[in-house]
């Protein structure tokens, strides 16, 4: 699976983005699919993920209420809807797709990743 990740930019506090995670090669309907953070000088964090029906999904906390992750199969991409962004969500948001069967949250759980988009939030 390749993935590719796009839909970052520059925000204020409070706005909105809608990150897209656009899969190739293979369908991504079975897998799980996570969405990953990044900021300056901090370990790589996960952030959401959402079941291969999408009828589940999992949030960090710092994110629950905010972001909503979503996919289309159909299209083959998932995506990151973020509403009421604060400065603490800037980081390089990374994609990424897992060979399982319920929810994981770990770096090694993920199999294919994409190459991130940043996400910039002015106070």
């Amino acid at each position: 699976v390749q993935l590719q990740a796009s839909g970052g930019g520059l925000v204020q506090a409070g706005g909105s983005l809608r990150l897209t995670c656009a899969a190739s090669v293979l369908a991504i309907s079975s897998f799980v699919m996570g969405w990953f953070r990044q900021a300056p000088g901090k370990e790589r964090e996960f952030v959401a993920a959402i079941s291969w029906s999408g009828g589940s999904t999992l949030y960090t906390d710092s994110v629950k209420g905010r972001f909503t992750i979503s996919r289309d199969n159909a299209k083959n991409t998932v995506y990151l809807r973020m509403n009421s962004l604060k400065p603490e969500d800037t980081a390089v948001y990374y994609c990424a797709a897992a060979d399982s069967t319920v929810l994981v949250v770990g770096i090694s759980d993920y199999h294919y990743w994409g190459q991130g988009t940043q996400v910039t939030v002015s106070s």
